[in-house]
């Protein structure tokens, strides 16, 4: 049985010391830039975020592992959760990428890996602050009889003020997701219910001709192979993610008149392992629409080579914002929920959207 070393054979780190620093060479390096472009034509914010979210998800786990291995040498690590990402500027392509990442946060078995994402600027421009997202990864370990388990980690040393501000943010970002899902169940509010039975009114109307939450979805099928591995037998959670947010686009193009830009993705649970030759099924609806946003949420179901096993793998969320060429927002029609399940997506959206609204958030989603 391998154990932890020593508080006395090793010093306690501070979060700063576990920073990871990836640079994404844009201005140089004119194939990774062109890998990393969505289109070939000239327009701004020219960027896969999908991809991006590969990179970002394999850079937390480079940062966790490079923690849990001062302690266990053969451990490993698999992402549990995204908690959260918030496109905080517009990324330029033809400038470099740095992402920085640390740990912030270290509980019993999992630990927090936060990530900057900025671009240096041009002369006197300032440093862009395009977005930061938090990984939640979990320390695994292997026994000598083949099971695998959870492994206790050894705490970080909250040394400064700032480290003890990120590490309150990562517990108080864990308690709102708890709060979050208790929430989700809650029956409508008095205010809640008369929206969705004015929006099931509209659809009793002679001749109306509205957007039904019905039509608005996308899905498709994609198989695993080795190229996808990460862990032993199991699949990437960065590449499960980009292939999400690649379907979640392209549901949201039903409804956005212009472009649909990204600017938050909410919590991704990874629920269960995927593993090579797994089958999975993404389907995306658009859930719920303000005045110029657009929440799409994309379901993911893992079916086992052998057809034997059907489980929900992730639930994921994404809100784009409908833009014209200039980037500025545009509106988006109102969709109309129908049935029992497209109502709770509606509500769900709603309640998210109204609470980005509350917190002024400085990705503008109206």
């Amino acid at each position: 049985m391998l154990r932890p070393a020593m508080a006395n054979e090793q010093r306690v780190l501070t979060p700063s010391q576990t920073s990871v620093i990836r640079r994404l060479r844009f201005s140089s390096d004119l194939k990774l830039r062109r890998h990393f472009m969505l289109t070939d034509e000239p327009v701004r914010a020219n960027l896969r975020f999908g991809l991006l979210l590969e990179v970002l998800d394999k850079l937390a786990e480079d940062a966790a592992l490079r923690y849990v291995r001062r302690s266990y040498p053969t451990a490993r690590v698999v992402t549990a959760a995204m908690d959260s990402m918030r496109v905080r500027g517009v990324p330029d392509e033809t400038r470099d990428m740095i992402l920085r990442a640390r740990v912030n946060l270290v509980g019993t078995t999992s630990l927090e890996v936060g990530i900057r994402i900025e671009q240096p600027g041009h002369a006197d421009e300032p440093v862009l602050h395009v977005a930061s997202c938090y990984f939640t990864m979990v320390a695994r370990l292997r026994d000598e009889d083949g099971t695998e388990r959870s492994v206790p980690l050894p705490g970080l040393n909250y040394r400064s003020k700032l480290d003890r501000s990120r590490a309150d943010r990562a517990r108080l970002r864990r308690e709102s997701h708890r709060l979050y899902v208790d929430a989700a169940d809650a029956p409508p509010s008095a205010e809640e219910y008369a929206l969705l039975r004015r929006l099931h009114e509209a659809q009793e109307q002679p001749g109306a001709n509205i957007p039904l939450a019905s039509t608005l979805s996308a899905g498709g099928w994609e198989r695993t192979y080795v190229e996808h591995e990460n862990v032993p037998h199991k699949i990437f959670g960065g590449y499960v993610a980009h292939r999400a947010y690649m379907y979640a686009h392209i549901c949201s193009e039903m409804v956005a008149s212009h472009r649909a830009l990204l600017v938050s993705v909410d919590r991704i649970n990874f629920y269960q392992p995927v593993r090579m030759g797994d089958k999975l099924h993404f389907v995306s609806h658009v859930a719920f629409t303000g005045n110029t946003s657009i929440t799409v949420e994309t379901s993911i179901t893992r079916i086992s080579r052998d057809r034997k096993s059907t489980a929900l793998s992730n639930v994921c969320t994404f809100t784009f914002v409908n833009v014209d060429a200039q980037l500025h927002p545009k509106p988006v029609p109102e969709i109309y929920p129908t049935t029992y399940a497209e109502d709770a997506r509606y509500l769900a959206g709603y309640r998210r959207h109204q609470a980005h609204l509350a917190l002024n958030s400085p990705a503008r989603i109206e």
